[in-house]
């Protein structure tokens, strides 16, 4: 019962949508802008880089709560029936990734969230911050190569659990389970950015596209 009040929490807590909250406050609703997403990504696009760094702070500071914080956490009435010990090393990727689910279908905000990415980030920083060192490099020299920062964000999420298996070999730790959870939930989620890139109608991040700025010089 423990496990599943936590996950339930981390998911409303997930829920909290940084864009959607500032947005508010200001008279906005990001989704009715640029790409109807309701990440720091267009954030920054349409209301400019205070606004999107604040919205990435919130997003991210989400998922490290779900995975670092939440778990431990005593909840009034339970402690006489604590969880298994199999189930408690479960709970902190299990309320990571339940509040990454909250942030792509938030029960607050009518199920129409964002991408994931930032929360991704704040879970990986909660549960492993090791990881955060290939997910990151991946991404940039992803981004640099193409300009692509959706793409740059699928191949991240896929190359942590390549990275696992080399490091850890086929073992099914609770990393290796939540980062091809991960993996699944953006390939999901940048759906439609591989249908614009196809298409050639995808934006690039032209301030971290290094060979398409080596073209325009």
């Amino acid at each position: 019962m423990e496990f599943l009040v936590k996950v339930l929490a981390a998911y409303l807590l997930g829920s909290v949508i940084g864009s959607l909250v500032l947005g508010r406050l200001k008279g906005v609703d990001i989704r009715q802008m640029g790409s109807g997403n309701a990440g720091a990504t267009n954030a920054i696009r349409t209301q400019g880089a205070a606004f999107g760094i604040a919205v990435f702070a919130i997003d991210l500071a989400k998922g490290w709560l779900a995975a670092a914080v939440l778990p431990a956490l005593e909840i009034p009435g339970m402690s006489a029936a604590p969880i298994t010990a199999d189930l408690a090393a479960w709970l902190a990727p299990a309320c990571g990734f339940a509040a990454i689910l909250g942030h792509v279908f938030p029960a607050w905000h009518g199920f129409r969230g964002g991408k994931g990415v930032a929360t991704l980030i704040g879970a990986f920083a909660g549960l492993d911050p090791w990881l955060l060192l290939p997910l990151f490099a991946t991404w940039l020299v992803v981004v640099m190569i193409s300009g692509f920062v959706g793409l740059a964000s699928i191949t991240a999420a896929l190359a942590l659990p390549l990275y696992l298996l080399i490091r850890d070999g086929a073992v099914l730790s609770r990393e290796l389970g939540f980062t091809i959870a991960c993996a699944a939930l953006v390939l999901f989620t940048h759906r439609a950015n591989l249908r614009r890139m196809r298409a050639g109608t995808e934006p690039r991040a032209r301030r971290l596209w290094l060979f398409g700025r080596r073209a325009r010089e």
